[in-house]
């Protein structure tokens, strides 16, 4: 491997470890350690399978010199001998590949696996969406299983993909096997197009400002960038099988670094935010319009946040655990649902100026503070009886 590249997937593996850290940071300012969900620890089963997948690179250059069983002539497979220094880096190196593209469809697929738990998080309690994360569900997992049968099924027998000679084929050189390559480029594109859809209708038509939509919108729509790198990835292993091999190796680097980039972006941008505010422009930094807006379902959770969900709830009389107020796309509000529980119709107060306005069920409350006090039956029939104003 050229020096060139092993400086940067270094680079590029340190700046994603660092971000992941970061991420795990925002959740923990955000929720807590106890109210963490499973993206938050799935995402460093991903940076595990990172790690790997970078020390295979590396060797790939330094234990194989950059040889495997592709992209040679008849005349010099033929011509090299099992004796030679050679015959035994191709034999490495071809190991290695097929070890890199297990590496690499592993965590492509775990990143969209976190990628679809904070949707759950994101459209708690919203049915409508939920049936549609299934569905991603159900496509993640059916294009893992057909990447993984390919790669390991496509060559038999097996041991014919560290065969020099004679050519086993184009099937059996895993550097460039085309069913290789096009069942992750159809199974990656595909996924990566569905998640980005997901979120969409919803954010869209929220009551959020249009700049505020599409910042959201950027920021999940990371996806896009690593359905770029999956095209030229293939493509340069499709035009030029022999040397294509090595500029397909260096943009998968690319394409695995943005893969956890992206996927981690969503909870570190409020915190970023939050950081960078003093520099923003004033039109960003505003408070946001305090209104009432209906929705449907039992809970939401903002970008980086955590939910308004059971799990979540604090006792009366005491501040909610869940800091996503302040880690939303908008630091100054976040939208809770009042919900209605055990028979009992909860209602809550919005101060908005000075002034009081009262919610109805399912209503949803964008404020910087949002207090609820529950009223149970001896406390109402003292306060009947004592005929006093005193609220719950």
């Amino acid at each position: 491997m050229p020096d060139s590249q092993t400086v940067e997937l270094f680079t590029l593996y340190a700046l994603g470890v660092s971000f992941t850290i970061l991420r795990t940071y925002a959740r923990i300012v955000a929720v807590g350690v106890r109210d963490l969900r499973v993206d938050d620890y799935l995402i460093w089963l991903a940076i595990l399978i990172y790690s790997a997948q970078c020390a295979l690179g590396y060797n790939v250059g330094v234990a194989a010199h950059g040889l495997d069983n592709s992209g040679m002539t008849p005349a010099q497979r033929s011509a090299l001998s099992p004796d030679d220094p050679e015959y035994e880096l191709r034999l490495i190196g071809a190991k290695i590949q097929l070890a890199g593209w297990t590496s690499a469809s592993c965590l492509l697929w775990t990143l969209k696996l976190c990628v679809v738990f904070f949707y759950l998080r994101l459209h708690d309690g919203l049915t409508r969406y939920r049936i549609r994360i299934h569905i991603a569900i159900g496509l993640i997992a059916t294009t893992f299983v057909a990447l993984i049968m390919t790669i390991y099924l496509s060559c038999r027998p097996f041991n014919h993909y560290w065969q020099i000679s004679p050519d086993p084929g184009n099937t059996c050189q895993a550097a460039v096997s085309r069913p290789i390559i096009w069942v992750m480029f159809i199974g990656n594109v595909s996924t990566d197009a569905y998640l980005f859809v997901i979120p969409l209708p919803m954010l869209w038509q929220s009551s959020l400002k249009t700049y505020k939509k599409l910042a959201a919108t950027l920021v999940l729509s990371g996806g896009i960038l690593i359905v770029v790198c999956a095209i030229l990835k293939s493509v340069f292993v499709l035009v030029d099988p022999v040397h294509g091999g090595q500029l397909a190796a260096a943009w998968g680097t690319r394409e695995t670094f943005i893969a956890v980039i992206t996927t981690n972006l969503p909870m570190v941008f409020p915190l970023l935010k939050i950081w960078l505010k003093p520099w923003l422009p004033t039109t960003l930094n505003s408070g946001s319009n305090r209104k009432v807006y209906k929705a449907h379902g039992s809970g939401f959770v903002s970008i980086g946040g955590g939910g308004a969900s059971a799990t979540n709830r604090s006792r009366p009389g005491q501040p909610s655990r869940d800091a996503s107020r302040n880690m939303s796309f908008d630091n100054d509000s976040e939208e809770h649902i009042v919900r209605s529980e055990a028979g009992i119709n909860l209602r809550s107060l919005q101060t908005v100026g000075g002034t009081q306005r009262s919610l109805k069920k399912n209503d949803i409350m964008v404020s910087t503070h949002v207090t609820v006090t529950r009223a149970d039956a001896s406390s109402r029939e003292d306060a009947s009886s004592q005929k006093s104003g005193k609220s719950y």
